[in-house]
């Protein structure tokens, strides 16, 4: 027996999270009312008695953050003090921009701004007028921005500083060691937080994947006709998993690598089309102008509930967007953690919390803004549709620009990609977090991870749609971000002693 085997069989982490995941799936296919039923109704408990421990919590990381990068400890590095770089600047970026323009973003980049256009977030706002779509841009800006990307941050910033800094392991438990090494229990405590940022990984990823298969039965349902149904969805889900086991058997360089590559040129070159065939200069203000409101506004979002109106706005936006972020972080923030290796502190926040934030509010305001002025000064319904149908937003809005159906093949080949690189890289990063944090996880445990992700994106999509999809990033995300948390606190106490110990040297 290898040692790949014997790291998969003496593992009490995958087990643990296999079945779990299972027996998921399982509930969820032979009884999908029943778990419709419970998901709504953990998404309006966990929405209800939670939200405020989400805000608080992203507004903490973003402060934690900011204040390490102009603190005197954003000279430390991720890595041996004489340590370079592993990838140069504009490299290092690109990997940063494939990793974080992904799904998400092309699912909500129009279907985010027209929802809030269609139903404003605040009560005082008339829908569908010019001070609504104002006050949309800002808010979408503010979800996609910076407090999104800081929840990745904390866990690169806690993988890069143990693993390159202080020569451990990769693993999730291992950024909290410094708060349970005298515990008698600490391999348990270990192995539980380890299975937890398992599980929502899983989910996180199985969320975005949900989104990008739903998109797509929406592209092919508005392009070529097809019946937007449970066959065609499996039939989706199929399709990408034989792409997905093809890419994991080829290895990573030649699957993964190459793919990635493919989606980051198609992104711009879409994105660019869109900027120059669309209202250009109104794309340009809506982005300056949404700056602004970003900032302006930025506190007032952070922190707001609606304890005395009983809105669920909040809950259903807001909310959701940092439970699925947060779910989604031990596999992006692991990525971003490893790829910055010899990069100070400072100089990894300041990359993480400014760049792809700004790129990632360029698309919206490209793709978004378009769709905005369509509504806005030609007439057409985008709102309504996306009111209607989702899914139809990206779709919708290139019907209304020159060689609409070319694009919108472009666009569904992007999605159907971004499946395939996401459920690559995700079985990846489980595969190793189920191992032991081996670096090269057996064929098998990847290949297993690629299907449970799979099966419970399908399974959450078909029995409750994107509500299951919101509730399980919730559900799941809830005790992951108290191990961010107890993460943050572990980096602070890492890092003030690796000060003192560098100060010593010096």
């Amino acid at each position: 027996m290898g040692k790949g085997s014997k790291a998969v069989y003496n593992n009490s982490v995958f087990w643990v999270s296999t079945v779990f995941i299972t027996i998921v799936v399982l509930f969820g296919a032979i009884w999908p009312s029943k778990f419709e039923k419970g998901a709504s109704a953990a998404f309006d408990f966990t929405t209800y008695a939670f939200g405020w421990f989400y805000l608080l919590a992203v507004l903490f990381f973003v402060l934690l953050l900011i204040f390490l990068a102009l603190s005197k400890f954003g000279r430390i590095k991720l890595g041996p003090d004489g340590s370079k770089p592993d990838y140069p600047f504009f490299t290092w970026i690109g990997m940063l921009m494939s990793c974080g323009l992904g799904i998400g973003l092309v699912f909500w980049g129009v279907a985010e701004p027209m929802s809030h256009f269609f139903t404003s977030p605040f009560q005082g706002t008339d829908d569908l007028t010019r001070q609504a779509a104002r006050t949309a841009m800002g808010y979408s800006f503010f979800h996609w921005g910076m407090s999104q990307w800081a929840i990745f941050a904390v866990v690169g910033l806690a993988v890069g500083f143990f693993q390159f800094r202080k020569n451990e392991d990769g693993l999730i438990s291992t950024t909290i060691k410094p708060l349970i090494q005298k515990r008698r229990s600490k391999n348990t405590i270990k192995k539980v937080i380890d299975t937890l940022a398992v599980i929502a990984t899983v989910v996180g990823v199985a969320t975005s994947l949900g989104l990008g298969i739903m998109q797509i039965n929406g592209g092919l349902t508005n392009v070529f006709g097809f019946n937007n149904n449970i066959v065609t969805h499996l039939g989706i889900v199929a399709v990408m998993l034989v792409c997905y086991l093809l890419s994991s058997i080829t290895g990573l360089d030649k699957g993964i690598k190459w793919l990635s590559n493919f989606n980051l040129a198609l992104i711009f070159i879409v994105m660019l089309y869109v900027f120059i065939t669309g209202p250009t200069v109104f794309i340009l203000n809506t982005f300056t102008q949404g700056l602004g409101d970003y900032v302006t506004h930025f506190i007032e979002y952070s922190l707001r509930l609606s304890p005395y109106t009983g809105d669920t706005w909040v809950r259903e936006w807001t909310i959701f967007y940092w439970a699925w972020t947060i779910a989604w972080s031990p596999f992006v923030g692991a990525f971003i953690g490893r790829v910055s290796r010899g990069r100070t502190i400072r100089e990894f926040v300041m990359g993480v919390l400014i760049i792809p934030p700004l790129i990632s509010l360029l698309w919206i305001a490209v793709f978004g803004g378009t769709a905005l002025h369509m509504d806005l000064f030609k007439g057409t319904n985008i709102a309504l549709d996306v009111n209607k149908d989702v899914t139809s937003a990206l779709f919708s809005t290139f019907n209304q620009l020159p060689l609409s159906y070319p694009l919108s093949i472009m666009a569904i080949i992007l999605i159907f990609t971004f499946l395939v690189t996401s459920a690559d890289s995700a079985s990846y990063i489980l595969g190793s977090m189920t191992t032991n944090g081996m670096s090269t996880p057996p064929i098998i445990v990847r290949v297993i991870w690629g299907i449970l992700i799979a099966a419970i994106a399908a399974v959450l999509t078909i029995a409750s749609g994107l509500e299951g999809l919101q509730t399980a990033s919730l559900v799941a995300a809830l005790p992951f971000t108290v191990i961010l948390v107890l993460m943050s606190i572990s980096i602070i106490s890492g890092i003030k002693k690796e000060y003192r110990l560098t100060s010593r040297k010096k």
